[in-house]
Order: C-alpha cells, then structure tokens, then sequence
C-alpha cells in the first residue's frame, strides 16, 4: 500500500505544477465555462484515472528508463515519431513555464522581480536533477500531500464564505476569456496536456516499480487524486470568481484575502509544486537523450535549466494561455495511443502464447 500511495503521491506530484496549484490553469480550462465547467472536471478525472493507471502500467512492464521504447511500443514505427516529437517538445515547454511560474509567485507575493524566484528555482533544479531516478520520485511525492491538504481547506472556506450563489456567479464566470471553444474540448485538451507533460515521468517512475499491477494502482489512485483536486479547486475559484478571476495566481489570492501570514505559507507550497514539475519535465527530457549520472547529462542539466531561465521571460500567463491549449490538442495523438495501448498489448501477448502453444 505504501508503494501504491508513493506512485499516486509522485503522479500528482508531476502533473500538479505551476498552472495548476496556482489556479490560472482550473480558471481557464474549468471555471470559464461556469456549471459546465464542474461537468468538465468529472470528466477530466475519470480520463486520469485510466491514463495514470495505464502509463504507470506499461512502465513498468517494460522496465522502462526513459519514454523512447515505451512510446514507440505502443504508438508504432510512424506515429510514434510523432508523439515522441511531441513528448520532447512538451517536456522542455512545460518545464520553461514552471521557472516563469516561480518568478510570479515571487513578483505577486513578496513584490521581488520575477528574475530572483525564477533564478532560484533553476538553482534547486540543477541541484535535484543530479540525484538518481527513485530520489528524485521520493522529493516529488514528498511534496504533494502539503498541496492536497491546502486545496482541501481553500476550498472548504471558499464555499462557506461565498458572498454570491454560484447561479449569480455563473455569468460572471463565463465572461472569463478563454480560447477553448466549450466545455467538453476543454477538458479533453486540459487532460490531453497534462498526459503530455506527465507521460515521460509516468513511464520511468512506472519502470523503477518491478510488480505491475503496483505500478498500475499507483497510477490509478493519482488519476483519481488529481481528479479531486481539479474539482475542489475548480469549485474554490467558481465560488470567489468574481474576486480572484484578474490575478495571476487565483488560489494564492484566496489564500491571501484569508490571511496574509497563510499566504506565506501558501507560497511555499506553490513553489514546491512547480518545483515537482519542473525537476520531472527538465529531468524526463535530458534523460531521453543522455543516460542520467554521467558527466554528459550533467552538463547537459546545466545547459536545458539555463536556457529555459532566459526564455520563461515571455511571461506566466501569457505562456499558460498559449503552450497549454497547443500541446493539448498535439496530446491528443499520445491519449489515442494510450486508449489502444492495452488492446494492443494484449494481442501480442496473446499471439505469442498461441505460437508457444504450436512450438510445444
């Protein structure tokens, strides 16, 4: 049970960063569309219950160490140039908005310049990076439970205390601009996105668990933790949404009009959490062209964390509104081949019993 809570704590743990914990991602993906926007959310998570259960299952089946063979495992000779392509492209993306991430959190917080959170989170990247793959898992897990137990209070409170009924809020949220056209693209793509961005780490934590269906419970109970998660924040930032939908950072705003000292404490949380996804996005992609611990990956951490320090000055928001829709509906080629994956395994395990069977 231990392993299987581990798994799950680390799932959410990669997938949980600075869109996310901060409330911009639930704002544009969930709370826009207002009370469709709560359908949005279940379904999302009965989507990462299954693709959770699955990654980590192939990984470890396949023993996997880095996405490459499982992808082109599952996806076939062509298509998996695509997604492999697509993995790649996400991995260091995604890894540049959480170091922009973490200068917002700074420049909204604490009034410091974007540069110093941003500098800082590159610093603690590089540092972890260096660690073996099962260290690296623990540091990512151990995090998590903190921003489970925040997102549960924050929503408690905001509901309780909302100065508006969510039918009286409803219009306010749709008012919200989004660039999903309705709520159930929106939530194909939000979930689409986020198995991009957590497949590779999904793959090689799976890989690092020798008994499957371990492995495959681990994936099962994050899915569906994560799930909760969207639907208890979603619903957090729909009760406060006509306050908290102009900041960066809507959760943290919450957290702040509750009181300023916990804001602090929030903070801290928020930066573990993009510090969770950045260290699985940078580590995730320099691992798939370098095997990690030598001297060649080292450098090559050193070189992907820095560049990605100049270009997360773009901005936060603008690259959440941007990257995510975009890799969303290129993430959808890797959810097709996932959806197959287990119908294809099973047939060529099947095959290969029958021609055991006529060898014998």
């Amino acid at each position: 049970m231990f392993r299987v809570l581990k798994i799950g704590s680390a799932f959410i743990g990669i997938i949980v960063g600075a869109g996310f914990a901060s409330g911009q991602e639930i704002l544009q993906y969930f709370t826009s569309f207002g009370h469709l926007g709560t359908a949005a959310a279940i379904l999302s998570t009965a989507l990462f219950a299954y693709m959770g259960m699955t990654l980590t299952r192939l990984g470890s089946r396949m023993r996997t160490t880095n996405h490459k063979d499982a992808i082109y495992k599952i996806s076939g000779k062509y298509l998996g140039v695509l997604v492999d392509a697509i993995i790649v492209f996400t991995l260091f993306g995604v890894g540049v908005v959480m170091i922009a991430g973490a200068g917002s959190i700074g420049n909204q917080q604490f009034g410091m310049p974007a540069y110093f959170g941003s500098a800082l989170l590159v610093v603690l990247l590089i540092f972890t990076m260096l660690m073996n793959v099962e260290k690296v898992v623990g540091v990512i897990g151990s995090i998590t439970p903190f921003l489970v137990l925040a997102v549960i209070g924050i929503s408690v409170y905001s509901i309780f205390t909302m100065d508006l009924s969510f039918s009286e809020l409803n219009p306010i949220a749709l008012n919200h601009e989004t660039t999903l056209p309705n709520w159930f693209i929106s939530a194909l793509n939000y979930v689409s996105f986020n198995i991009a961005v957590g497949a590779a780490m999904s793959l090689v934590m799976g890989g690092a668990e020798k008994d499957e269906r371990t492995a495959a419970l681990g994936g099962l109970v994050g899915g569906l933790g994560l799930g909760i998660l969207i639907i208890l924040s979603h619903l957090a930032i729909f009760s406060k949404v006509d306050v908290v939908a102009s900041y960066q950072m809507p959760m943290l705003k919450i957290v702040n009009d509750i009181s300023p000292g916990l804001a602090i404490f929030m903070s801290f949380i928020l930066f573990g959490m993009i510090f969770n996804t950045g260290v699985s996005m940078f580590y995730a992609f320099v691992a798939r062209f370098f095997d990690m611990n030598k001297k060649t990956s080292n450098v090559a951490v050193f070189v992907v964390c820095i560049v990605g320090f100049v270009l997360s000055f773009v901005g936060f928001t603008e690259l959440v509104a941007f990257f995510y829709n975009l890799i969303g509906y290129l993430g959808l080629f890797l959810m097709a081949a996932l959806i197959y994956a287990p119908i294809k395994l099973s047939k060529e395990r099947n095959l290969k019993a029958s021609r055991l069977q006529e060898v014998k």
